[in-house]
C-alpha cells in the first residue's frame, strides 16, 4: 500500500512517512537521527561528506525519443538511455520503499501562477526536507490538499549506483527524465543538486511558453524598476543583489515573462565563505538564526561559528526562507526590468570596475558568461588565474542550446528597453597576486548610479580592447579606478593582459559565431581586433 504522501512517486510503502513537516518539527526530527547540530544561534549545520559541492560528471538527461531533437547534447547533458533510468529509477524506488522512514515536501517553483509547476520531493533525511521547504515556494495548507506533482524528486544520499548496471560514471548519479518527470539524486549529500535540478527543469519547460528562465539575482527600487543580476559563482550575485535600499525579489532564479520578472524559489542559497557582518548584513543575519540550514560550516564546541575556516570547502554555504532578509518583495513578482547587471569577478585586472553594454555587446557577454577562478577557491587550481566561461552565466543548468535563451534575451532587452551594464567585481590595478580586490563600497556605488538613471548620463569613454563603453567621471570614485589601465603601474603589463583575455574571448566564442546576428558578430570582431 502507498501512504497519500507518496502518491505519484512511485515509492510503494515506508514505514513511516513524515509529509510536509515544519521547521521546527525538521529540525527535532534532524537532531534525533544525529544529521548534524545546531549552532549557537539556532541555524542547523550539517556535513556533506565526500561531495561538498554539484557532481557535474555525474548528471544525465534521459534521452527520450520526445526530447532528443531539442536537448543540448554535451558534457552539460549527458545521455542516459531511458532503459537504464527505468532500472536505475526502479532500483531507487525500491531502496527509498525499504527505509523506515521518509520524509516528503509539496513545494511549488515558481512564484508566478501562471508559470510555475508542482514539486514533490522524497528524502531519507529531515534536513534535506528542510533545505527543500526553505529554498522552494511553499504552498498554503488549502493547496495541500490533493496536490499532485508535475515532477518528482527521488533523494536517495545513501543509495550507490552501479555504473556498469545503470549507465552512469559513479556510484553518483543525478538523472532528469523529461518525458516521466522524475528526478534521480543518488550517492550525494549536497543539497545544492536539489535545487539546481529543478531550476533545469524550469529552463526546460519555459521557454516553450515564452518565458525566458535567467541565472541571475533580482531586486526592485522604491520607483518600481526591476534590475537583474547575471553572474557565476564569487561574483557577487547573491552580496549586490541584497540591497536595504531596494526589495529583493530574489537571489538565484527568475523568469522573464511578457509581463514582468518572477521568483523561482521562495529561498536564498548563499555563499558564506569569508562572510562579513559589515560587508554582508543581510545575509549575515539570515545565516545567524533558527531556520537556516547551513552546509559545510565550522562551528566550535559551543556553537559559534566561524565563517573563515574552510577546511571542509570554499563552498560553504548557508539555506534561509527569503523572508529572513528583511526588504523583499511580496509574492516574488515585479515589473519588466529596466536594468540588467551581468556579472564578472576577473582575476586579471583588466576589465573596467563598469561599462554599458550595447544590446549586441550584452549578447555577447551573455553568451560569453565569463568570470576567472583563483587559487584557493577550487582544487587544481595553480597560482595563476584561471579564465571560465558558462554560457548565459549558467552552462550547466541548460538542458537546451544557448542560443535560444541568448536570442530571448536579445529581444527582451529590444522589447522593454532595458539598459545592461557590466560590472567586474574582480581585481584592480593588477592580476591576483598583485592587485587588490574592487572595493565592494565602489560597486555598489556604481550600481547605485545606474540603477537610479544617473550612470547614464555621465561621460563614456571606449576602452580600445573590448570596446567597453566607461564612464570617465563619478563623484566619489576615484578616476584610476573607472579606467583599469590607469590603476595598474606597468601600464605595457596591463595591455600584454588585456590582449591574452581578449583572445580567450574569441577562442570561446568560436562556438557562438554561426548562430548570432551580425551585429554580435560585430562586437566579437572589434574585441579581437
Amino acid at each position: 500500500m502507498t501512504a497519500p504522501a507518496l502518491a505519484g512517486t512511485g515509492v510503494a510503502a515506508a514505514a513511516t512517512v513524515h509529509a510536509n513537516l515544519s521547521a521546527p518539527a525538521l529540525v527535532q526530527h534532524a537532531l534525533s537521527r544525529n544529521e548534524g547540530r545546531l549552532s549557537a544561534d539556532g541555524a542547523f549545520i550539517a556535513l556533506t561528506g565526500q561531495h561538498t559541492g554539484r557532481s557535474v560528471q555525474d548528471k544525465f538527461v534521459v534521452d527520450d525519443p520526445e526530447v532528443t531533437a531539442e536537448v543540448w547534447w554535451g558534457k552539460v547533458n549527458q545521455k542516459m538511455d531511458p532503459a537504464k533510468f527505468a532500472g536505475l529509477a526502479g532500483k531507487v524506488r525500491g531502496w527509498l520503499a525499504a527505509r523506515p522512514v521518509l520524509f516528503t515536501q509539496d513545494l511549488y517553483a515558481g512564484a508566478d501562477p501562471a508559470h510555475r509547476i508542482r514539486v514533490r520531493l522524497v528524502t531519507t533525511n529531515a534536513w534535506h526536507a528542510m533545505f527543500a521547504r526553505n529554498m522552494f515556494i511553499r504552498p498554503p495548507a488549502d493547496e495541500l490538499e490533493g496536490f499532485t506533482p508535475d515532477f518528482t524528486i527521488l533523494h536517495a544520499p545513501e543509495y550507490e549506483a552501479d555504473p556498469a548496471a545503470d549507465g552512469c560514471r559513479t556510484s553518483t548519479c543525478i538523472a532528469l527524465s523529461f518525458a516521466a518527470r522524475t528526478i534521480l539524486i543518488a550517492g550525494t549529500s549536497y543539497a545544492g543538486e536539489i535545487k539546481k535540478s529543478i531550476f533545469t527543469v524550469m529552463n526546460w519547460l519555459l521557454p516553450a511558453r515564452g518565458v525566458l528562465p535567467m541565472h541571475c539575482s533580482a531586486n526592485v527600487g522604491k520607483a518600481g524598476d526591476t534590475a537583474l543580476f547575471f553572474g557565476l559563482s564569487g561574483t557577487g550575485k547573491t552580496t549586490l543583489s541584497s540591497d536595504p535600499e531596494r526589495a529583493l525579489i530574489g537571489d538565484d532564479e527568475h523568469g522573464w515573462s511578457d509581463t514582468g520578472v518572477f521568483n523561482f524559489e521562495g529561498g536564498c542559497y548563499a555563499k558564506v565563505i569569508k562572510l562579513s557582518k559589515e560587508a554582508e548584513p543581510q545575509i549575515w543575519d539570515a545565516s545567524h538564526r533558527f531556520g537556516a540550514v547551513l552546509e559545510n560550516v565550522v562551528a566550535d564546541e559551543r556553537g559559534a561559528l566561524d565563517l573563515d575556516d574552510n577546511r571542509h570547502t570554499e563552498n560553504t554555504r548557508s539555506c534561509y526562507p527569503i523572508e529572513f532578509i528583511p526588504n523583499t518583495v511580496a509574492g516574488g513578482v515585479a515589473g519588466l526590468p529596466r536594468n540588467v547587471v551581468m556579472l564578472t569577478a576577473d582575476a586579471f585586472g583588466v576589465l573596467p570596475p563598469i561599462a554599458k553594454l550595447s544590446p549586441a555587446q550584452a549578447m555577447y557577454h551573455f553568451l560569453s558568461g565569463y568570470t576567472a577562478r583563483v587559487a584557493g577557491t577550487e582544487k587544481g587550481l595553480g597560482k595563476e588565474p584561471q579564465a571560465t566561461f558558462s554560457t548565459c552565466f549558467g552552462a550547466p543548468f541548460l538542458p537546451r542550446h544557448p542560443e535560444v535563451y541568448g536570442q530571448m534575451l536579445a529581444e527582451r532587452i529590444a522589447r522593454d528597453g532595458a539598459d545592461c551594464w557590466l560590472v567586474n567585481t574582480g581585481w584592480t590595478g593588477g592580476a591576483y597576486g598583485t592587485g587588490s580586490r574592487m572595493s565592494i563600497k565602489h560597486t555598489r556605488a556604481l550600481l547605485r548610479a545606474a540603477l537610479d538613471g544617473s550612470l547614464a548620463q555621465v561621460e563614456f569613454v571606449q576602452d580600445p580592447f573590448f570596446g567597453l563603453m566607461i564612464p570617465k567621471s563619478v563623484p566619489g570614485i576615484p578616476a584610476e579606478v573607472l579606467n583599469p589601465r590607469d590603476a595598474w603601474a606597468d601600464k605595457a603589463a596591463y595591455d600584454r593582459t588585456a590582449r591574452e583575455l581578449v583572445a580567450r574571448f574569441e577562442q570561446n566564442f568560436e562556438t557562438f559565431a554561426g548562430a548570432v546576428g551580425e551585429d554580435v558578430k560585430a562586437v566579437a570582431i572589434k574585441a579581437a581586433a
